[in-house]
């Protein structure tokens, strides 16, 4: 992979749960034995904290092996999600539309140099950079939203364009259509993310992805 070339970051479908963990575990498996991947977005069904640290325990390492880095991210969770990736052996968390107290508290809770990832700013440009100010690892910007439906593309290149251009904080592009993968690789992001549609029963997909990656940093 060309050193400039974007990473890959990959996000499970939404809402998997401990009946779904061996399947899961599987397509994980195989996706990131397909290349390199350098983090994974785990997105869990929302259930009790132990239930949650276990499946934690199930899957992350499986990505873990491979080198890949495992947030945890539980959309509607009310519980202690910073708890549940430190005891499921998570290398983080990952929010969606979190208010700045928020996220400067999860920051003071993540210890180990655990990762604070967050997301959910095509709508507000002010929201994303006080949640760098707040010391968010990384931005990411698309992804699917929990009922199924895709950003705007074109907002989601904008976006990923104007982050990379000014700050120092990395960003995720995300994408649900292969076809814009290279167009995300283009932004200056320096991961591009792929929804669970696009690989988690297809890890063929993966390597095409990393192709196009590496082929987008050759021409940088």
């Amino acid at each position: 992979m060309p050193e400039d070339a974007p990473r890959l970051a990959l996000l499970t479908p939404y809402g998997i749960d401990a009946g779904q963990a061996d399947a899961a575990a599987a397509a994980l498996a195989k996706a990131c034995a397909a290349g390199d991947v350098a983090a994974l977005v785990l997105r869990l069904a929302p259930s009790d904290e132990r239930s949650l640290v276990n499946l934690v325990k199930r899957l992350a390492p499986v990505a873990q092996e491979h080198g890949a880095a495992v947030l945890v991210c539980v959309p509607g969770f009310q519980g202690d999600l910073v708890g549940v990736a430190a005891r499921g052996g998570a290398d983080g968390v990952h929010v969606d539309k979190a208010e700045e107290s928020t996220l400067r508290d999860l920051r003071g809770r993540l210890r180990d140099g655990r990762i604070l990832g967050s997301g959910g700013f095509l709508d507000s440009k002010h929201a994303a950079m006080a949640a760098g100010e707040a010391q968010a690892d990384y931005l990411m910007f698309g992804g699917l939203y929990p009922d199924g439906a895709a950003p705007d593309p074109e907002l989601v290149r904008e976006r990923a364009t104007w982050w990379a251009e000014i700050f120092e904080t990395p960003c995720i592009a995300v994408t649900a259509e292969a076809a814009e993968i290279d167009a995300l690789a283009a932004t200056g992001a320096e991961f591009v993310g792929l929804e669970g549609a696009l690989w988690f029963d297809r890890p063929e997909a993966v390597t095409a992805a990393l192709e196009t990656l590496a082929a987008a940093g050759a021409a940088r």
